[in-house]
């Protein structure tokens, strides 16, 4: 549920930017101070990327370049800030998505390593009980040998015995006890 709230967040946001660029162009247009500080940025951009251009395309890069008329400077100036904030917007959203993406793994793998320590705790004290219960059983197999009970008590079995009732006794005892008594 968490999820698709968050998906549907993400996108609202941006598409709340796109009217906050417009109008953060508008008033970039507008507010006097600000408007003559992105013609500069936009003049001295201009003569950067026609150098860049010039010496990609092999042409002189010595010769006089024209700078922008005022309006074509404000509006290129006015895109350039539009898009940058656009960018951040959705730049943030994408860093925002993969920290909580990292921290729900990171919360899924600390539940999966919990989860082992218990299986492994719980694999512990069941060798301690089976240790224990294969020691008391040797008990009761020496107390057995001791009194001479390994007829009744028929803990270990040899390979290739059977284990049929009356299979112990003796044969001329099956035929001496009578059916009265």
């Amino acid at each position: 549920m968490v999820l698709p709230l968050m998906k549907l967040g993400t996108l609202l946001v941006k598409t709340i930017s796109k009217p906050l660029a417009s109008q953060l162009k508008h008033q970039a247009k507008v507010h006097p101070r600000f408007r003559q500080s992105i013609i500069n940025f936009a003049q001295r951009n201009h003569r950067i990327t026609t150098q860049i251009q010039r010496r990609i395309y092999g042409h002189a890069t010595d010769v006089e370049i024209r700078p922008l008329n005022e309006e074509k400077a404000v509006q290129a100036a006015v895109d350039l800030i539009g898009e940058l904030f656009i960018f951040a917007v959705g730049g943030g959203v994408v860093i925002f998505e993969v920290q909580r993406s990292s921290r729900s793994e990171a919360r899924k793998e600390e539940a999966r390593k919990q989860e082992l320590e218990e299986l492994r705790i719980k694999d512990e004290e069941l060798e301690k009980k089976m240790a224990h219960l294969q020691s008391k059983l040797e008990e009761v197999e020496e107390l057995a040998k001791a009194r001479g009970l390994t007829g009744i008590f028929k803990v270990r079995q040899q390979p290739g015995t059977s284990t049929t009732k009356g299979s112990n006794e003796k044969p001329d005892e099956k035929s001496s006890q009578s059916p009265s008594s």
